[in-house]
């Protein structure tokens, strides 16, 4: 087990020439995965909350997907989908992981088993170094003390925050996610985790690398200077996101401008998305107007801003506003396009999109999306008109809703309604009986279950 501490935090790092990295086949994969950012935090997404220079210049070399879908709207269920192919019920993991008693109320497990099917799993049987740098979130902290170390998912070195098995002394000075007493402050550690994402490809020049880097940006409390830290009432307003979200885009960018003058930029594949969707929501400025925040699954807190970079293979300044894709794609996809042949131990739920992020073509879905959140009483937020019911599934433009004995429905059509503002299920009773039929099927099937092996 080997942990990335090797550089001292806020190091201007010397910009290290990578000739050999544009002669290897296998590019460079980088998950930029960060925490509650809403699909209105970002400006290639027509956001208006803060002006995001960067990151909308890196969307502007790729394709942007404006249809993109986390599978579940909450760290921990959505990190366990992200990085299995998985829907997260697979793997009894249905919200937030907390303290075992948190865990038992909502019906879930402790941690992510480590016989799961990894992204990194595969990509270093292909021959690729593997880090995982920042928020981790899939077991550990708390009462939780017998997670698995983060090498057992496929990561040959790792740096992460309170919520994983082996946080960094230099983010957790008490048992908590963030401190005053932290040697990274708060508004330090998205340049700190950037600083150890480029220490890991200088030390791993001419050889293919997958990063994930999850930063715990621009999760709350907003704390963006020593000022802002002694004012805790401010630490969930508006008026501090919007310092907070610059910082972060400068700090994302001081990456992106690294590969360019690396000479790694070309072969480099980035893909830039969010967890869930923003709490608070600020009445939908974050989520662009869309009902729904974290915790929910209407738009606003599942469909997320989405782009993906890869310069040697993917045409500059596209937009896809038609093909549905989700977070469960991105594992079988990203092990194909590095090289991964074989075959995983469970079947995944994930489809290969690489045919889409690499053409024109719109993607074609062989199965409906389908979501889980809510399960019983402890599930007992978001409030009001962003509350939503327990299942959802997004068939064509039509998303439906309804609760495991299919007894409340609704569906919205979102090419006409995306505010999702008009349900329109009485006016469609056959296709709402079919669906209701899928969804709660689906449910009762593979909650708690694992597919078969091969």
């Amino acid at each position: 087990m080997r942990i990335l501490n090797s550089i001292l935090p806020f190091v201007a790092l010397p910009v290290i020439p990578v000739m050999a990295a544009n002669n290897t086949v296998k590019p460079n994969i980088i998950v930029i995965y960060t925490d509650d950012m809403g699909i209105g935090d970002v400006g290639f997404t027509g956001g208006k909350v803060i002006a995001t220079p960067n990151l909308d210049k890196q969307a502007a070399k790729g394709k942007i997907f404006t249809q993109y879908y986390t599978t579940a709207p909450v760290s921990s269920a959505s990190r366990t989908a992200l990085t299995t192919g998985m829907y997260h019920i697979r793997w009894n993991i249905n919200t937030y992981l907390h303290t075992r008693e948190h865990n038992v109320n909502c019906e879930q497990s402790d941690f992510l088993d480590s016989k799961a099917p990894t992204l990194a799993k595969n990509l270093k049987s292909v021959g690729y170094k593997t880090a995982h740098i920042g928020k981790w979130h899939l077991g550990g902290g708390r009462d939780v003390d017998n997670a698995p170390s983060i090498t057992q998912y496929g990561f040959d070195s790792y740096i992460s925050t309170w919520e994983s098995p082996n946080p960094d002394p230099l983010l957790t000075s008490t048992d908590w996610i963030w401190a005053p007493t932290d040697s990274v402050k708060r508004w330090n550690r998205t340049a700190y985790f950037v600083d150890k994402t480029i220490a890991f490809l200088n030390e791993n020049k001419g050889k293919p690398c997958f990063i994930n880097l999850w930063p715990d940006d621009v999760h709350t409390p907003w704390v963006y200077d020593a000022e802002s830290e002694s004012r805790p009432d401010s630490h969930f307003t508006l008026e501090n996101l919007r310092p907070v979200i610059p910082e972060f885009d400068k700090q994302l960018g001081r990456l992106f401008n690294y590969l360019e003058m690396a000479g790694m930029a070309d072969n480099t594949i980035i893909v830039f998305t969010s967890d869930n969707g923003p709490d608070p929501g600020f009445n939908h400025l974050r989520s662009n107007n869309k009902r729904g925040v974290k915790n929910g699954l209407y738009e606003g807190g599942i469909n997320m801003p989405f782009f993906i970079t890869w310069p040697a293979k993917i045409n500059a300044g596209q937009t896809d506003a038609n093909s549905v894709i989700a977070s469960i794609d991105l594992m079988p996809t990203l092990s194909k396009i590095g090289g991964f042949v074989g075959k995983t131990d469970y079947v995944l739920d994930g489809e290969d999109i690489s045919k889409v992020i690499l053409t024109k073509k719109t993607f074609l879905r062989k199965k409906d999306i389908k979501w889980e959140f809510g399960r019983n009483k402890y599930y007992n937020f978001p409030k009001g008109d962003d509350r939503s019911l327990q299942l959802a599934t997004r068939h064509k433009n039509f998303k439906f809703y309804t609760v495991p004995d299919g007894s409340k429905v609704e569906l919205y059509d979102l090419k006409k309604d995306p505010t999702e503002s008009k349900n329109i299920a009485a006016q469609h009773p056959e296709l709402v009986t079919r669906l209701t039929k899928k969804l709660t099927d689906w449910f009762r099937t593979n909650d708690k279950q694992l597919l078969k092996k091969h």
